[in-house]
């Protein structure tokens, strides 16, 4: 059910700024900022032209609370495709509480979570995925996140799942019809047109379906533990990949006793690095504690980065290669980057040496910051972003790859069936629950705890 009354938040961040912009929306939007609101050329707000901006004075009674500008939206031709109206003024929290509070006395109330991008829904403005896209915009942090929001949010996801729900759906219209006929033992779906269809249904699904492994390392970035021994270079590492001093440096082994983490955007992918305690035998109560969550943080990561001190090689070679197998064999399918630092103390023999005996090695030195860029380009080259290059359709929401599982699961129950002439009316079941996962996706199947669960993560003024 669509609600009628009119909503208000502020859609600008809370705290004090340049400007603030508080959103109303619903039926009483207008007539409720013209009651407020004071044109510098006595403009009724509620015979303006939609999208319009009107210089005037927000007014509580014959006390003036600030000079504003406000905008005009008139439904369907808004975002929530109601009357809806934007005050931009002046970004002081008191000036912004005093005209909210203000509105509420007029008869708006306080928008919930989403609210406003819940109505667009319910006006027909968004559909579902679309309106989840707009939260994924708002939390993008990198320009490949916020190119698959901004693909997701022009439709070009839901589009393909529509195209795709249309196509089922007529021919499920054919087999509902056979039933209606049963007794007369007549086929009015082709079945070799039928089987090409699901062939090609099964394709784009698996197809999305894979497209999940880019898409949450996307949207959520992809966590690099950086291990090794004490003293090697983790925390210099760590300080020159970000370019600042984030961890603590010190020629005392045994420094970091918990993991420091943070972020980096390399070629517009998040890595979050977790610089961990070194790993060594130590009766240090403290420092034990670290090394046990650096083994914690080594199985949360998807890429583990061994790092350890190249110019002692010849001194602890034999160890570091048993460190190595300990860690290949308690996480073989984790990506591993093995790199030697201090790479700037070694003589050419040396480098040969150490690239004989480890061919994989990378060899770096974190100090002078040579090597880095070798280093950001093969965490890079661990993220398959041919799709998002070729602006593909890439699924980066849990609740769409579920669905879209459990679609696949229903399209191949009916591509068994066709195969095995099993007949209409169990195919039509399957093909039923088929179209109720592809609605699920794009809103048209839903209920209120759905959209509840949804929308309560948005942010309030939008």
């Amino acid at each position: 059910m669509i609600p009628q009354d009119s909503i208000v938040a502020l859609a600008t961040p809370s705290g004090a700024g340049a400007i603030a912009v508080i959103r109303i929306s619903g039926e009483d939007a207008i007539t409720i900022g013209d009651s407020v609101f004071r044109s510098i050329k006595n403009k009724d707000l509620t015979t303006q032209k939609t999208h319009t901006l009107h210089l005037g004075h927000i007014m509580d009674d014959s006390k003036t609370l600030d000079e504003v500008l406000v905008s005009i939206f008139k439904g369907p031709n808004s975002y929530t495709g109601e009357n809806t109206i934007e005050i931009s003024c002046h970004g002081s929290t008191y000036i912004q509480q005093q005209i909210i509070q203000l509105l509420l006395r007029k008869g708006c109330r306080m928008a919930d979570p989403g609210e406003f991008t819940l109505r667009a829904f319910l006006n027909g403005k968004l559909d579902l995925s679309q309106a989840e896209a707009v939260a994924d915009l708002i939390s993008s942090d990198n320009e490949a996140s916020h190119q698959i929001a901004m693909q997701q949010m022009r439709g070009g996801f839901s589009n393909e799942i529509a195209k795709l729900r249309e196509e089922l759906l007529n021919f499920a219209s054919l087999i509902e019809l056979e039933l209606d006929f049963a007794e007369e033992d007549v086929e009015f779906a082709d079945r070799t047109q039928f089987h090409e269809l699901l062939n090609r249904i099964e394709f784009v699904l698996k197809r999305l379906i894979d497209s999940f492994a880019v898409g949450n390392v996307i949207k959520n970035g992809i966590p690099v533990a950086i291990v090794g021994e004490p003293n090697v270079g983790k925390s210099t590492l760590l300080n020159a990949l970000l370019n600042e001093e984030r961890a603590i440096v010190s020629e005392i082994a045994g420094t970091t006793r918990d993991t420091i983490e943070d972020e980096l955007v390399i070629g517009g992918i998040s890595f979050r690095f977790i610089d961990t305690a070194g790993i060594r035998e130590t009766e240090d109560v403290v420092e034990s504690i670290g090394i046990r969550k650096t083994f914690e943080k080594i199985e949360q990561a998807q890429v583990v980065v061994f790092l350890f001190d190249s110019s002692e090689f010849k001194v602890s070679g034999l160890k570091l290669k048993v460190e190595l197998e300990k860690i290949k064999n308690q996480f073989p399918l984790k990506p591993l980057v093995i790199i030697g630092n201090k790479a700037d103390k070694l003589e050419e023999n040396e480098i040969g040496n150490l690239k004989s005996e480890i061919p994989e090695i990378l060899l770096i030195s974190a100090k002078e910051k040579l090597g880095v860029e070798d280093l950001k380009n093969q965490l890079l080259s661990f993220v398959n972003t041919g799709a998002l290059r070729n602006n593909e359709t890439i699924v980066t929401n849990t609740r769409h790859y579920d669905s879209l599982l459990k679609a696949l699961d229903e399209i191949q129950k009916v591509k068994f069936g066709l195969e095995t002439s099993l007949s209409s009316d169990l195919m039509a079941l399957d093909i039923k629950e088929a179209l109720y996962q592809f609605g699920m996706i794009t809103g048209q199947v839903t209920n209120d705890e759905l959209l509840g669960n949804i929308f309560a993560n948005f942010c309030i003024g939008k």
